[in-house]
């Protein structure tokens, strides 16, 4: 059964065999370890899915590393061009880099090659969707606040570098499709006012598309970013994590001092060895049965050739729906043309993105005063503001998504080009507006819902008629175990600033500052549909109750599994 983590004690249980005794007591008198292993074996893990979604990423990240150690013995990270003459005969005879070559190899030759290709592709997918539905949900419960404010950060940077990690390593077969990919980099690189052109010059060692770019991508994707994030993920999911009180939902038994949870050994290790093995088993079918990224259909990269509906992977195709729905502006001064179409969608916005998400802890904090320790989550309901920011936030990004295949949904669907393109311009305006209003009273509701089933309790859809002839709803309380989560006091969220009125005329000086008076209308802003938590009735022996009203006078309650129920 789950159990409470405590600040003490000993568990009993059997003695350890000899030769573990004695192999513990050996690390302990070489390396101090037996008090940290002891208490990590009683650490508590909280029993939520949502818990898991962080190591989804971490296991995918296992499967990332073991299947290109795989690849690496047999890829040619080289751009000097060879005649291919290997099993696929289609293109038998064609010129290409040794770096197509060697993929064309690895699916075709190698034993497993493309099936370990294939791991490594989908593992990479998996990773990336794991690291963002792990931050969503971070960001949605306020699992960012101190003192968790460098794990967030940590978070954000891994985002960032496995997403570049992950269109470098997309480019390395120098295929058709990739070396599309390696163009619109280019022409970013070039759009950069100032630096431009030296900076495509230094990055692909010459003119477009150079000889140097896939050996330096390789030692970029195989060394630089999998060694630092070989130094984060620990960092971040273990080091971190173990030296802090695991984050949990409010409920029965969970506090912002105690957590709710099954201990880390055996309970914990048992059930995450598990999930290390299907997140290994579902990659691995994936890969034998959906077929992703067969370089041989495109054939080797030609700055000359053109593909339709080329698609990059899902996690950079935000990027490519901003750079199609950006306008074609340009700005010239001093004898210089910068290129805002490139410039705004390539930069700006991961930009403004990313510095967003990072900033976002200390800017609530700012908001809202909160100066508190949290290891109590909020849920999404409870704090309607940053829900709302949450999904606006959302919307803009699967807009820009969406965008990126403009050209598909303009062919699938009988639409013009042009139509889709500005469809996606206005949305990307309003969309996100729509989508914070709508989140906002969605939350609202939902409070609203919550007070009702804690003061009146669920509704049952007996109607009863009392003896002088009205009727009314019979309705059941919640047992503890479910009104917990609405019930039980938690941290607030926020805390008043606002501005102090005129004093015989004479304003504060408080009011005086701009500054100040932005920060205190975005309080009022962000405390203006906080969750109030109703007030727990607790019966004569002392146990919570939500309050729960029957239907009406001379109306009795009825029986729920918590017990009987108080009449008015």
């Amino acid at each position: 059964m789950a159990g409470n983590r405590t600040a003490g004690g000993r568990s009993g249980g059997r003695t350890p065999p000899r030769f573990v005794d004695g192999s513990a007591r050996a690390l302990d008198e070489r390396f101090g370890s037996t008090g940290f292993v002891r208490k990590a074996m009683r650490k508590a893990f909280p029993d939520q899915w949502s818990f898991l979604l962080g190591e989804i990423a971490m296991y995918s990240f296992v499967v990332i590393l073991l299947t290109g150690v795989y690849l690496t013995l047999f890829f040619k990270p080289s751009m000097h061009e060879v005649i291919y003459d290997g099993s696929y005969t289609k293109l038998q005879g064609v010129k290409m880099s040794e770096a197509y070559a060697s993929t064309l190899k690895i699916s075709f030759d190698v034993r497993g090659g493309l099936l370990v290709r294939q791991m490594h592709h989908w593992s990479t997918l998996i990773f990336m969707a794991a690291i963002l539905i792990h931050m969503l949900r971070n960001f949605f419960s306020g699992a960012f606040r101190k003192p968790r404010e460098l794990n967030w950060l940590i978070g954000v940077l891994m985002f960032m570098l496995v997403m570049l990690n992950g269109l470098f390593g997309y480019s390395l077969p120098d295929d058709l499709l990739s070396g599309t990919g390696l163009r619109i980099l280019e022409g970013v690189l070039a759009a950069v006012p100032l630096v431009g052109s030296y900076a495509v010059m230094f990055v692909f060692g010459g003119e477009f598309p150079g000889t140097d770019i896939i050996p330096r991508l390789y030692v970029v994707h195989v060394l630089l970013i999998p060694g630092i994030l070989a130094a984060l993920i620990p960092l971040h999911a273990i080091v971190l994590t173990w030296r802090q009180t695991h984050t949990q939902f409010p409920g029965k038994g969970s506090s912002n001092t105690t957590v709710r949870g099954y201990p880390f050994f055996p309970v914990f290790i048992a059930k995450t060895t598990a999930f290390f093995l299907w997140v290994i088993g579902v990659t691995t079918l994936l890969a034998a049965f959906v077929q992703i990224n067969p370089v041989w259909l495109f054939g080797p990269y030609d700055p000359g050739a053109i593909s339709s509906g080329s698609q990059p992977d899902w996690y950079m195709g935000w990027l490519e729906g901003a750079l199609r729905t950006m306008p074609g502006w340009e700005i010239d001064a001093w004898g210089h043309t910068v290129t805002m179409s490139v410039v705004v969608p390539a930069l700006v916005v991961p930009g403004a993105l990313f510095t967003g998400l990072a900033a976002y802890p200390f800017l609530e904090r700012w908001v809202t005063g909160d100066h508190q320790i949290h290891h109590l989550l909020d849920r999404p309901r409870d704090v309607p503001a940053r829900t709302g920011i949450g999904v606006a936030g959302v919307v803009f990004f699967g807009l820009l998504w969406l965008a990126g295949g403009n050209d598909i949904l303009a062919e699938r669907f009988h639409i013009s080009l042009f139509a889709t393109t500005w469809f996606f311009r206005v949305a990307i305006i309003l969309g996100p507006i729509l989508g914070y209003i709508v989140a906002y009273r969605i939350c609202v509701g939902l409070q609203r819902r919550d007070l009702g089933i804690a003061e009146h309790g669920l509704e049952t859809g007996i109607i009863r008629m009392s003896p002088d002839g009205r009727f009314s709803e019979v309705e059941r309380p919640m047992a503890d175990e479910a009104i917990a989560p609405i019930t039980d006091p938690r941290p607030a969220a926020a805390v008043p600033l606002d501005v102090p009125p005129e004093i015989d005329g004479v304003e504060s000086p408080r009011a005086r500052s701009g500054v100040k008076r932005v920060r205190a209308a975005l309080n009022r802003r962000f405390r203006a549909d906080l969750v109030v938590v109703p007030e727990r009735h607790r019966d004569e022996d002392g146990n919570g109750h939500g309050r729960a009203l029957t239907g009406g006078e001379g109306t009795e309650g009825a029986e729920s599994e918590s017990g009987p129920v108080s009449r008015q």
